[in-house]
């Protein structure tokens, strides 16, 4: 994992890690995978609540900044405060910024800034997320 120097307010080992996520959430958040696009039911999630990481739980996005971008992953215009931290990744040659969990370090996708006013979009990989808590209304 890239942030492996940085330290976290929850930590496990990889074999842990492998233990209490599913394949692919594993492959997202802690080895920088990509869902493949419109494969996720999140795309189509439409109750209210807040998203939160499959990691840790840590609340991250509330469905009122969600919107479809037409990429094929759920996208934002913005997040809960103080849920991310972002660096640069060069990884595709040109930077971008990525953006991973404050509390456990998970990856979470990339900045876009091309997404609605009054922010950029932040599309996260899907399978960091997890459905609106408790008590979501269904719409």
């Amino acid at each position: 994992m890239v942030f492996a120097s940085e330290k976290f307010e929850i930590t496990h080992t990889d074999a842990e890690w492998r233990a209490l996520l599913t394949a692919d959430q594993y492959n997202v958040l802690r080895k920088e995978g990509t869902e493949r696009p419109f494969t996720s039911p999140l795309n189509k999630e439409k109750r209210s609540g807040v998203f939160a990481c499959a990691g840790c739980g840590l609340e991250n996005f509330s469905t009122k900044t969600k919107f479809d971008s037409g990429t094929g992953w759920p996208s934002f215009f913005t997040t809960l405060p103080g849920v991310f931290q972002t660096k640069r990744d060069f990884l595709l040659v040109l930077p971008r910024t990525e953006y991973h969990c404050a509390r456990c370090g998970g990856h979470h996708g990339h900045v876009f800034d091309d997404g609605p006013r009054p922010t950029r979009a932040l599309p996260p990989t899907v399978a960091p997320l997890r459905r609106p808590p408790r008590g979501a209304a269904t719409e």
